[in-house]
């Protein structure tokens, strides 16, 4: 069969890849280019600079053959088998032959190691990524568990029976879902009734491997249908319940929206990029309803879900071991996301210099995520909301070019304050600060002769 010529950067003679072929077979082993990259070369994307290969060698001798001719070794992988290097600037990983089996009780797996590439292929995830090619004198495609067939078809299929994949690495059944999402693939049905059974089965990965993961899968061109599937095998429920808990009962007399289809359309609608925050968001935003969920009369009310929520957002953030400024911004953007509906008679100045502030340097993804937001099939009240949030930034845009709002600060600082009132540093400095800010929201730009009256006037209450 014709290799694309995708392939043509690892089979060249002069590339990386094919120099340490050559070295590996000088010394009695083979070397074969595995993983996603031989899925990807057949997907027509372009090969990515960081490359996975496997072989026959054990680690000592991967360290052996690679030590004169890497620019540096990297061996913190060697306890499961790998070994890197970099070469030109390229990042190599080399792995011997394995299979991966986890206990039942633990999160990290027993390591063996095989002889042959086809042991090797039969443990990986799914027979999409369980291809090789042979590098050497002669290219060859290993392809004992037909994925190249799978990729045509855009299946997600185990090379072996999936309760041994999922088995032997429970994070699986979430990739799959994550592959649907990047790929737009679709599980086979033995896989999914796998997950269904198996789904608690995630207990006992650890929250860093699913937060990246979860991470992934948000990334994706297709993360409704994957964020569906998480939810729909039991998966979700495992490591972040609160989202299948939107899936609010649909009470016949006040017919309200169904939450859980409003959220992922909303994540579905944020932009996609590597800045994973505004689809957490979006993913987040609404998670405070189930435990704000009132009816008045023939109304349903979610009154201070946002706030309810932003405790939430946070709490399970951090269970997953996110980045406390991930945490931090994820937090703040569902706190703020109903703000821009109370204005509904218009933005005052004072409104205006408030959300601002609040918003600090997630001005712009707030805006993008309360527009995300708006999933009504009414199409009046969708254009009356955008209108509305047109308003609010062109009210931003009006009022920073006179006011420098991304810059609101009093006109004094700190260091006048302790001068002026005669204090040290303390908890009555930060105080004092935030009165003279709280009046410049209120009122706008002032002059220091203002701020000291204002100043003496809050320090005489003080001491009163």
């Amino acid at each position: 069969m014709s290799l694309p010529a995708r392939f043509g950067r690892v089979l060249d003679s002069d590339a990386p890849s094919s120099q340490l072929a050559q070295l590996f077979a000088a010394d009695g082993f083979d070397l074969f280019l595995v993983g996603g990259s031989v899925r990807d070369a057949f997907l027509k994307t372009r090969l990515e600079d960081d490359l996975d290969y496997a072989t026959d060698a054990r680690p000592a001798d991967i360290k052996r053959i690679m030590a004169p001719w890497a620019d540096d070794l990297f061996s913190v992988g060697e306890t499961f088998g790998t070994i890197g290097a970099i070469k030109g600037g390229h990042h190599i990983e080399v792995t011997t032959f394995r299979a991966e089996v986890y206990r039942s009780e633990s999160r990290k797996p027993e390591v063996s190691f095989s002889d042959d590439i086809e042991t090797d292929l039969s443990r990986r995830d799914f027979t999409a990524n369980a291809m090789a090619m042979r590098l050497g004198e002669r290219p060859e495609l290993i392809d004992p568990f037909g994925g190249l067939g799978d990729i045509a078809v855009k299946r997600l299929r185990t090379p072996l029976a999936p309760e041994i994949a999922f088995e032997d690495d429970p994070l699986r059944m979430m990739r799959m879902y994550r592959f649907v999402s990047q790929l737009g693939f679709e599980p086979d049905d033995t896989a999914v009734a796998a997950t269904l059974r198996m789904a608690d089965r995630l207990a006992i990965v650890s929250a860093e491997r699913i937060r990246d993961e979860l991470i992934k899968l948000l990334q994706g061109e297709h993360v409704e249908v994957g964020l569906w599937g998480l939810i729909d095998t039991g998966l979700a429920e495992q490591f972040l319940p609160e989202l299948p808990a939107l899936a609010l009962e649909v009470d016949p007399e006040h017919h309200h929206k169904d939450v859980l289809a409003h959220t992922i359309a909303v994540v579905g609608k944020a932009p996609r990029d590597d800045d994973v925050r505004l689809r957490l968001a979006a993913l987040l935003h609404d998670i405070g309803k189930p435990d704000t969920r009132q009816f008045e009369g023939k109304r349903v009310t979610f009154h201070h879900h946002e706030v309810v929520g932003s405790r939430m957002a946070r709490d399970r953030l951090r269970e997953l071991r996110f980045p406390k400024e991930i945490v931090n911004d994820v937090q703040q953007l569902v706190y703020l996301h109903m703000r821009p509906h109370t204005f509904k008679m218009g933005w005052t100045d004072r409104a205006v210099r408030r959300y601002v502030r609040d918003a600090g340097n997630l001005l712009t993804e707030l805006n993008t995520l309360v527009r995300c937001d708006i999933t009504t099939r009414n199409e009046r009240r969708e254009q009356q909301i955008q209108r509305q949030i047109d308003e609010l930034e062109e009210r931003i845009e009006e009022l920073g070019q006179k006011e420098e709002l991304a810059a609101m600060r009093p006109p004094i600082d700190g260091n006048a304050v302790m001068a002026h009132l005669g204090i040290e540093p303390g908890r009555r400095v930060g105080e004092a600060m935030e009165m003279l800010l709280e009046h410049r929201i209120d009122h706008g730009p002032y002059e220091e002769e203002e701020a000291f009256a204002l100043l003496d006037a809050w320090w005489a209450e003080v001491n009163r």
